[in-house]
């Protein structure tokens, strides 16, 4: 059977890119079971609340919703369980370090399939405060605004 190629997004995090800044981004690989691979490719998963943690010198990923396989027997998994994160020994040290220093979490920002292997897009984040997100939203809506007029004045619907 022939392999996938190119990348197939099964979940996304948009509340994470709402209530943190992102200062960097990783892939990772995810040891999963035969029954999360299927459901995952069912295009079932939920990044809501999910976080990676480190312990042991290893990162894992807690609170991430892979609903049961319809299919499965009594092999089947636990929906939340704890999953470990598939990266190298300088990527791993490296989050870690970060996080330790402080105000620093690592969020999941998109579950996917990369070449048939599933991934997940992982994000060294900020906590932003309410204003923070007030300025956000203040300043996509003038960008927007701002976009609509100049796509009207290249129309030649001046108003």
């Amino acid at each position: 059977m022939p392999r996938e190629k190119g990348r197939k997004v099964v979940a996304s995090n948009k509340k994470a890119r709402h209530d943190y800044a992102i200062l960097d981004t990783y892939e990772a690989g995810m040891a999963l079971t035969g029954t999360e691979v299927k459901s995952l490719r069912a295009g079932r998963a939920s990044l809501v609340d999910a976080f990676a943690q480190e312990r042991d010198g290893e990162l894992f990923l807690h609170a991430m919703h892979i609903p049961e396989y319809t299919q499965g027997t009594w092999t089947n998994h636990e929906p939340r369980r704890t999953r470990k994160l598939l990266l190298n020994r300088v990527e791993i040290d490296k989050l870690v370090g970060k996080t330790r220093e402080g105000g620093l979490t690592i969020v999941p920002l998109q579950v996917y399939f990369s070449d048939g292997f599933a991934k997940v897009e992982i994000a060294l984040a900020k906590g932003k405060k309410s204003y923070d997100k007030r300025q956000d939203l203040a300043k996509r809506d003038a960008d927007r605004e701002i976009a609509r007029v100049s796509g009207r004045r290249g129309k030649g619907m001046d108003d």
